[in-house]
């Protein structure tokens, strides 16, 4: 999903707070009791430029570490894609209309008549590659080469620093690609659905991320998904929890990583952060 994550699926538009230097970021410190060290960052996948400089915190991180980790590795990064594109069709022979309900099928029609995409098209995919692909349609303000991991992945292979990822391509498609057909329906419905005008803006959630309020940014993921809680788990929750022994062995490693996921996946009891903290490593925000 990121965290891609409803991270990405929910992106709210709006500015920027006015000042970047006072701002601090989603970045953690991570101490081990045998002393082992590791920086955690709160990533914003997609940005603007007008969204730089980062607060000094990322920078500092950098700086510091000999290693980078992402949510997933950047060289499995286009095999993922060409994956889920792969996953997300169904074979000759089966198509859309199968696998959902015929009222769901009857508002698709008329949905994607509006943008002039014919029934033979969209039928070809399944909900959840379609719910992905409304996403990225809408996300054309913001630019994923501005995202926190492009930005790190290139200063990193500038400066000669291996970078790796947390989850493999497989797993982290399996996020979407394992959905059942009622679970991926139901994702698609949610994308479909008009902006909550309670929802924070861009400029809030901008304004969370660059002060490092992280239980915001988490709450707002899982109010995106209060209709469907099963997801923000499989988004979130579930792979918080399969990153915990792969972050241990970066603090076992002797090695000092600077690892970088979806900011909303540090915050809440359910977050990185509070599981870190809950097995006895110390955490100071930078």
């Amino acid at each position: 999903m990121g965290s891609f994550s409803r991270l990405s699926i929910s992106v709210f538009i709006g500015g920027l707070i006015a000042s970047h230097a006072l701002a601090s970021g989603c970045v953690y410190k991570i101490t081990g009791p045998q002393g082992g060290t590791l920086y955690l960052g709160g990533s914003w996948h997609l940005l603007r430029r007008v969204d730089y400089p980062l607060p000094a915190a990322y920078n500092r991180a950098f700086d510091a570490a000999s290693r980078l980790s992402f949510e997933i590795a950047p060289n499995d990064m286009e095999s993922m894609s060409k994956g889920l594109a792969h996953a997300g069709e169904y074979p000759r022979g089966d198509n859309l209309k199968s696998h959902v309900d015929p009222r769901t099928y009857d508002y698709l029609k008329r949905f994607f008549a509006l943008t002039n995409l014919p029934e033979e098209k969209f039928s070809r995919y399944r909900p959840w590659f379609l719910a992905m692909s409304l996403r990225d349609g809408n996300n054309n303000e913001f630019l994923g080469r501005l995202g926190i991991e492009s930005f790190f992945g290139r200063r990193a292979q500038a400066n000669g620093k291996k970078v790796t990822g947390l989850e493999s391509a497989r797993e982290h498609m399996e996020v979407f690609s394992g959905l059942s057909d009622r679970a991926g329906e139901a994702l698609l419905l949610i994308s479909l659905m008009p902006a909550d005008k309670s929802s924070p803006d861009f400029s809030r959630m901008i304004n969370a991320w660059r002060q490092g309020d992280i239980d915001f940014l988490a709450n707002a993921v899982y109010a995106a998904y209060r209709d469907f809680p099963a997801m923000a788990n499989r988004l979130v929750a579930d792979r918080n929890r399969k990153w915990i022994p792969e972050l241990e062995q970066y603090l076992r490693s002797g090695q000092t990583y600077f690892v970088i996921v979806g900011a909303a996946h540090l915050g809440r009891s359910e977050g990185v952060i509070s599981l870190l903290k809950a097995r006895g490593y110390q955490v100071q925000q930078i």
